[in-house]
């Protein structure tokens, strides 16, 4: 009896000790892995300022030549509240030198709102510095109409964006400094793809519509198309920059056949443009990563049958342009001073 209850307590005694070790030791790892989150964190900035790194300028800062900044082309339908609430933002971006908005509205912009929008601007200038507010207005209700020569532009850079797409302002002045180094090219958040059909359905479909590059049936690719592949070769005109000399080309050298498809069809102006830089430049476009903020409600490539009408519209572009112009790229630009993981 008495070597039993011996062995029972020395048993007890064991299994009291493995607890306290065990729960020790788990309080080890916690502590430890504390220990190096918190190092992972603090380090950087403790080796900046031992380095002397936090006294120095971003590159991009050092290089913007003084006084050019970027002019915003803004799209924009009967939502006065979208456009108040976009301008108030975008007029904060402390690089922005004008305002243009795309007026299409059969009635002209009432004295309310224009007194509203200049009251913002007047209240986000910085110093003497206020940002201009031009209405570009126009007669024709044309998705064309975006892309319109400006001839009192007075900066090279180009932001185009729809009312109801908000960028913080330091990803969209992320974006100038991409395309500062890349003038010709388009710079913007929003990626789309086209693809080579290879199905015989979508062949049989070509040879019967059009006849064109080697009878090759081209698809629209979408954001997933994208995600999926890393691949793109368009960036949407809603949040792109690109240089001014465009617009000018846009009006003047773009087939009217296919501004007259743009317009009835009220689709695809956006590709127009991209097949129009491509063209121009045999290089691909530059996708730069941003957070994007929709404050407008769902717009038409939700809505069926948009992938097809949007692959028309590409089918019908090559056959205009008599090639397919788009290159397809990887490449994508990421703000490595905001993200360590790219």
């Amino acid at each position: 009896m008495r070597g039993s209850l011996l062995m029972n307590r020395r048993g007890l005694q064991r299994f009291r000790q493995l607890a306290v070790t065990a729960t020790g030791s788990a309080k080890i790892k916690i502590l430890l892995f504390c220990c190096i989150a918190f190092t992972l964190l603090a380090l950087p900035g403790w080796a900046s300022k031992f380095m002397g790194w936090s006294n120095l300028s971003a590159p991009d800062d050092r290089l913007q030549a003084p006084g050019k900044g970027y002019a915003i082309v803004m799209n924009t339908w009967k939502r006065y509240d979208l456009l108040k609430q976009s301008i108030a933002h975008y007029a904060s971006c402390s690089e922005l030198d004008s305002i243009h908005i795309v007026w299409s509205e059969p009635d002209p912009p009432s004295e309310s709102l224009v007194a509203h929008l200049n009251h913002i601007l007047q209240s986000k200038s910085r110093g003497p510095r206020q940002v201009e507010l031009k209405f570009d207005i126009n007669k024709e209700d044309s998705l064309n109409n975006r892309f319109k020569e400006i001839k009192d532009l007075k900066t090279d850079a180009v932001f185009s964006i729809d009312d109801d797409v908000i960028f913080p302002c330091s990803s969209v002045e992320f974006a100038f400094h991409v395309w500062q180094s890349a003038p010709d090219n388009m710079v913007g958040f929003v990626p789309r793809a086209h693809w080579l059909e290879q199905s015989i359905l979508k062949l049989c479909r070509s040879l019967i519509i059009m006849q064109h590059d080697n009878n090759k049936y081209y698809s629209y690719g979408g954001w997933w198309s994208v995600w999926w592949t890393g691949t793109y070769s368009m960036v949407l005109s809603k949040a792109a920059f690109f240089h001014k000399k465009y617009l000018r080309l846009y009006t003047n050298e773009m087939p009217a056949s296919l501004k007259d498809y743009i317009t009835k069809n009220r689709n695809c102006e956006d590709i127009a443009m991209s097949f129009l830089v491509a063209n121009a430049t045999d290089a691909p476009p530059v996708w730069v990563k941003g957070k994007i903020f929709e404050i407008g409600s769902t717009g038409i490539s939700s809505l069926g049958g948009h992938k097809d009408r949007r692959s028309q519209c590409i089918n019908r572009f090559v056959a205009e342009f008599g090639r397919m112009p788009l290159v397809s790229t990887t490449v994508k630009a990421v703000d490595s001073r905001s993200s360590w993981f790219w």
